[in-house]
């Protein structure tokens, strides 16, 4: 009679037993272990069953909560009244039962385990054992042993690293907190290996082919060595919120040295531009083996390897891009521009900042730490923007909760919030006093279209619906309400309506293009206008932070009551802006001097 240990021995062949008393044996001949099969050949049962074959490993990878099989072979059949035996799984350096990082798997049924076991089939000497890891379990590298009862202790194999097992989260199974029912959606957002990422301008969008490689070989070592090097507790790696949050910190290098440096300078002598990505396989083993981070990144160079990450741990995972994404620097949510006293946004004042667009991930999984309904997708970002309780890192934030304006659940809900509904506020300078006065609001320039990969076909899907409400509808009002109830600050004031109204024509440049700019006035008024002009040129990156101004001309023009007028400038040559050439942004706006004609910018 034997009571398995609940404390491991690091370091030994051994394990601590409880207790054991040993009766007379009546010649009985204890069992001894001649082999252990792990059956994790990609055409065996195992990595079938478990959707893991196209892992390029020698080792068992399999999904926690379902059930899969290893053959032990005994130097004599197996009697289930007389022997006992069972399959240990060891996690960590220190590992205890109490901590569920040693877990010892019972084939008998009156001693309880925390993961079940049972003897699929007994068949001459070989036993056939079927283990079940709990839905909850830790998702890593486990140990495997099989120890049996001797009249002189425990009987245990020494440690093999070709026993080693993977246990992976299960999106498969329904008792997982990762489960996706949806299995076209499971099949483009686990298993898919390549993808497309968007970028550009909503009304011209482009695409980045992607090769996302979850199943390289040595990638999955990678990912759990982002885990070790980020010291995230063994005990915490079976939660996918503590994981996707823990991540989206280490994919980048800003305070933890993690995976990836950002630039977004134009100078990539040290490193690779990251322009010239197009996968994740080489950036992560790099990685893995010089224990560096990589350079460098941009959003979607984040994004992209942040997908291989989750997806190679069995978390659903895409990458979104949202056009016209907001980066509200302090908190506001507001997306607020500072003009000077000549028009210019003011750079050393202003701090928020307009992205073309903006590239994140969403993440499936429960949330049981918020109220009913709002778990599934959720937003994670590894592009360091602001930093979230001490580190750079944003999320995992409820879909849903954004959407309906729940903005006070954790992590990060207003900051994605702003993303993608952020109010654009114009403020000029008044020279008396120094105050801030709203000249513009633009509540509709944020957010203007959120995409991502549709499933099973190489085209984009619109997922704008799902982060918000139609603008001007009903239900937006009440959402933009509820934001403000938690902290979401919104421009309020009436400003009066201009009678001259300014409107720059579209115009479409490939870059490297000489172009002409022209700018119609409308003067709705009965008197005569004679106005001041401003037109600023500025070379600026995707992200919206300004490079260098091109342009600078503040034209007057005069127009007739009720008429209409037109200023045209000159063809700009590309040699002003294409050296340093990301994405153009042209400010103009008007001013009427001597009758207080507010300013009225055009972005």
């Amino acid at each position: 009679e034997a009571f398995w240990s609940q404390t491991w021995c690091p370091g030994t062949a051994c394990c601590a037993v409880a207790e054991i008393t040993v009766y007379d044996l009546g010649g009985w001949k204890f069992l001894d272990i001649w082999d252990v099969n792990m059956l994790r050949k990609p055409d065996e049962i195992n990595k079938r069953q478990h959707t893991t074959h196209l892992y390029a490993t020698d080792n068992l990878i399999v999904r926690r909560g379902q059930e899969f099989q290893l053959k032990v072979t005994f130097d004599r059949p197996y009697k289930p009244s007389d022997d006992q035996f069972a399959v240990e799984f060891v996690i960590g350096g220190s590992p205890q039962f109490s901590k569920g990082t040693y877990i010892p798997v019972s084939v008998a049924s009156d001693r309880q385990s925390p993961w079940a076991g049972r003897v699929v089939e007994s068949a001459d000497n070989v036993v056939t054992v079927g283990i079940t890891p709990a839905p909850d379990c830790i998702v890593g590298k486990w140990r495997t042993y099989v120890a049996v009862v001797t009249p002189y202790g425990i009987r245990r194999t020494r440690q093999d690293e070709s026993r080693d097992v993977y246990i992976l989260f299960n999106p498969w199974a329904a008792a997982d907190s990762v489960f996706l029912d949806d299995g076209n959606e499971r099949e483009e957002c686990v298993l898919n290996e390549v993808g497309v990422i968007y970028h550009g301008a909503f009304d011209d969008v482009s695409e980045r082919p992607w090769n996302f490689g979850q199943f390289d070989y040595g990638v999955l070592d990678a990912c759990l060595f982002i885990m070790d090097k980020a010291a995230m507790p063994i005990t915490n790696r079976g939660d996918p919120i503590k994981v996707a949050r823990k991540a989206s910190a280490m994919l980048n290098s800003r305070d933890d040295d993690g995976v990836l440096v950002g630039s977004w300078s134009g100078d990539y002598t040290y490193g690779v531009a990251p322009t010239s990505w197009t996968g994740s396989t080489e950036i992560l083993l790099n990685y893995s083996s010089s224990k560096m981070p990589v350079c460098y990144a941009q959003c979607w160079v984040y994004a992209a390897v942040f997908n291989t990450f989750l997806r190679c741990l069995g978390i659903p995972a895409r990458v979104v891009t949202n056009f016209f994404s907001s980066h509200d620097n302090d908190g506001n949510l507001k997306t607020d521009i500072i003009l000077d006293e000549n028009g210019r946004i003011d750079k050393q004042r202003t701090k928020d900042s307009i992205w073309n667009y903006h590239c994140w991930n969403e993440c499936y999984m429960s949330r049981p730490d918020l109220p009913q309904g709002f778990g599934g997708w959720q937003a994670v970002d590894a592009t360091p923007q602001e930093t979230s309780d001490g580190m750079y890192r944003c999320g995992p934030a409820s879909v849903q909760a954004i959407k309906h304006g729940q903005i006070c659940f954790p992590f990060d809900a207003p900051f994605v919030f702003a993303e993608v509904n952020s109010d654009v506020v114009f403020y000029s300078r008044n020279p008396r006093d120094g105050t801030l006065e709203p000249v513009k609001v633009n509540s509709s320039h944020v957010g203007r279209m959120v995409v991502t990969k549709a499933p099973g076909q190489d085209t984009r899907r619109d997922i704008t619906d799902q982060y918000k409400f139609p603008e001007g509808s009903p239900e937006e009002r009440t959402v933009l309400e509820k934001a403000e109830e938690y902290g979401c600050q919104r421009e309020k004031v009436t400003l009066p309506e201009a009678d001259v109204e300014l409107n720059m024509p579209l115009i479409e440049v490939r870059v490297g293009d000489d172009f002409e700019l022209k700018l119609e006035f409308n003067n709705k008024s009965g008197q005569a206008r004679t106005g001041e002009m401003y037109v600023s040129g500025n070379v600026v990156y995707y992200t919206g932070v300004t490079s260098s101004e091109f342009l600078f001309k503040t034209p007057k023009v005069t127009l007739d009551p009720m008429k209409g007028g037109q200023v045209g400038e000159e063809g700009w040559c590309s040699a002003k802006y294409f050296p340093n050439m990301l994405s153009l942004s042209i400010l103009a706006g008007s001013s009427q001097t001597g009758s207080g004609l507010t300013l009225i910018p055009s972005l």
